[in-house]
């Protein structure tokens, strides 16, 4: 799941084509740098007792999922919050479980689902300030091997200062075996992880939004990692079994179920499968766009695509793409809208909640695919991934600033409820 970390450094290195890594002597200026370092945990690491502790600050969110009056918030790979929302006016922090390597989650009847890298761990959350694992199940997930019997989980961002030439331009330079990033162009690289219905799945309460590479939809759990789809039962919920494995291709991103299909983002195109049988979902066709990372949303026959540049995905596409899905054989584009760096996104009534990176949540009319219409516009924050809860009014939000709730009664005058900021 984590074979998209090899393919950093040749995508810096991509980018950065024509740019000089040497470095003179005659005028040097100190400058800030990205410095990628990658990290390793042994199998005794990643398998190390999965504890429940008190409740923790936010400091890097990744991930959101809701299930029934509670928020589940990823910490980037450190594990979840659970936070009571019973109020959202004011969200309480009730417990944090540590999960080495977890970016996933997804719940159904009081199971929670997430990885832990190579694993996938099951835990009881009938009482969510006092969770109880009750299963491991090994090996299930792919990783990418690295010195000394370890696995490469991903890659840490370390701020460092380097004199480097007067005149030297923005770009990369390799040290020590790393990958030296200019800060002035680090936004491209985000380490960032890197919808009731209209959030992404419902699944017995449970809502995830649409960066999730984990989904259920009735008694099965699907999770996708860079190549391939896989299928648990898990109709006994305490022992989910692996069923199958459904080759895709390369740079899967996301995974939406809808109705009897499942929309799978990659960097190169959205898949559509039919999951009428649910153990054996079967391929029904490709929309392919430009190489850009993908998240996907539909409602009714039509499927909102984001694509933006950035992590690994080799390109610098930033846009919503409209697509019919009415014939699920043949997609068809109907309408590009540029965007700055569009990530997670939730559509509820054909009014678009996108969260555009730096630039925070725009709120969008629909009902024109070929005009969108910009209701609002939140900049105070930057903006990763939306869930919308309609029967409640309601949108949560989350991004590096922390995690937020707005009133979406008039999507054009959203009222903030709550956040909850990071604390580094």
């Amino acid at each position: 799941m984590r074979m998209k970390h090899l393919l950093l450094a040749f995508t810096i290195a991509a980018l950065a084509l024509g740019t000089s890594a040497c470095l003179q002597d005659e005028c040097e200026a100190t400058r800030t740098f990205i410095e990628f370092e990658p990290v390793y945990m042994t199998a005794a690491q990643i398998r190390q007792n999965i504890e429940v502790e008190a409740p923790r600050t936010l400091k890097n969110p990744g991930k959101i999922y809701v299930y029934s009056d509670y928020i589940l918030v990823n910490e980037l790979h450190e594990g979840i919050h659970i936070i009571n929302n019973k109020d959202p006016r004011n969200p309480l922090n009730i417990s944090f479980i540590r999960i080495p390597g977890n970016l996933d989650i997804a719940v159904r009847n009081n199971m929670l689902y997430a990885d832990n890298l190579t694993d996938l761990i099951t835990i009881n959350i009938q009482n969510p300030a006092a969770p109880v694992m009750v299963r491991r199940s090994e090996d299930v997930f792919p990783l990418t091997r690295g010195p000394n019997d370890t696995y490469l989980t991903h890659f840490r961002q370390l701020e460092v200062q380097q004199d480097v030439p007067c005149d030297w331009q923005s770009g990369w330079f390799w040290r020590g075996g790393r990958v030296m990033v200019d800060v002035a162009a680090v936004s491209s690289f985000s380490n960032a992880n890197g919808g009731r219905v209209s959030g992404a799945a419902v699944n017995n309460g449970g809502t995830g939004g649409s960066m999730a590479r984990f989904t259920i939809s009735g008694d099965y759990l699907y999770t996708v990692d860079n190549s391939s789809l896989l299928v648990f039962d898990i109709s006994q919920g305490d022992n989910p079994q692996r069923r199958n494995q459904v080759s895709i291709g390369w740079g899967i991103e996301t995974i939406f179920p809808y109705g009897d299909n499942l929309f799978i983002g990659s960097r190169t195109g959205m898949f559509i499968f039919d999951n009428r049988n649910p153990l054996k979902p079967v391929m029904l066709s490709v929309f392919q766009h430009a190489m850009a990372c993908d998240p996907v949303f539909v409602e009714g026959n039509i499927a909102y695509v984001t694509l933006r540049d950035g992590t690994d995905c080799q390109n610098f596409n930033n846009q919503l793409d409209i697509v019919d899905i009415s014939n699920l054989m043949q997609p068809r584009l109907l309408k590009t809208h540029r965007m700055h760096r569009p990530h997670g996104l939730s559509v509820w009534n054909k009014t678009v909640y996108l969260c555009d990176d730096d630039q925070g949540l725009k709120v969008f009319d629909a009902q024109d695919w070929n005009k969108l219409k910009l209701l609002s516009h939140l900049k105070h924050f930057a903006a990763y991934d939306v869930i919308t809860l309609p029967q409640e009014r309601q949108a949560i939000v989350v991004g590096r600033n922390g995690l937020y709730q707005f009133d979406i009664s008039d999507p054009a005058k959203l009222r903030e409820l709550s956040r909850i900021p990071v604390n580094r």
